[in-house]
């Protein structure tokens, strides 16, 4: 018995160290998370302007005249005329690959492997944030389960001030955990729909300049 509760004490022990050790990495990782959340924050506010010009009439209009300009042999002007309603450089690359493989053989096979590639690159993107949705709430909560061994110990001995320092760090770990989760899933959901848009554009006018 006594054997038997020395090796639980020492597994403990060890497990105990171990924890104890995460704690700077698990704080240094959730003040990188919160870097490269306000990073993916200003990557947004840019995309968001870039979609301020965006308007149907103007697809349209790029369409019909990459369309026509196609029937000239001219593929890269009608390139051109599309790149001017791309909202991203992913974008530009597909309508160039668009206008260049439009009405050719072989060529709608290659579009659609474009397309696909495009939606598969707006997935790509999005697995940062949808990354940090998970990773932020997981490392504040370990951030905050950390120090309370170290709290109880100081409750425990009448070291205040060695509970109220792990409590605050505990506390603050939390709510910076939380924060960067709730911005990264706000982040996600509207880039969803930003890049599906966008697809939809391009199978727009993948569709015109295919008919």
């Amino acid at each position: 018995m006594i054997d038997a509760a020395v090796s639980a004490h020492s597994v403990d022990d060890v497990i105990f160290r171990v924890a104890d050790a995460l704690q700077v990495p698990v704080l240094l990782a959730a003040l990188a998370a919160l870097a490269l959340v306000l990073y993916e924050v200003g990557t947004f506010v840019v995309e968001l302007r870039r979609r301020q010009r965006r308007h149907f009439r103007s697809l349209e209009a790029a369409a019909a005249n990459a369309r026509a300009t196609i029937a000239t042999g001219n593929r890269i002007a009608a390139a051109a005329a599309l790149k001017v309603v791309a909202t991203s450089g992913a974008m530009a690359d597909g309508f160039a690959v668009i206008a260049h493989h439009a009405l050719l053989p072989g060529g709608e096979t290659r579009i659609a492997k474009a397309l696909a590639d495009f939606d598969f690159g707006g997935e790509r993107r999005l697995e940062r944030t949808r990354l940090l949705v998970r990773a932020g709430p997981a490392l504040g909560l370990m951030g905050t389960l950390i120090p309370l061994s170290p709290a109880l110990t100081g409750l425990a001995q009448g070291n205040v001030a060695r509970l109220s320092e792990n409590l605050r760090v505990a506390f603050s770990v939390t709510v910076l955990g939380l924060l960067v989760g709730a911005v990264a899933f706000a982040l996600s959901l509207v880039r969803q729909r930003l890049y599906g848009q966008d697809l939809s554009d391009l199978e727009y006018v993948a569709a015109v300049m295919t008919e």
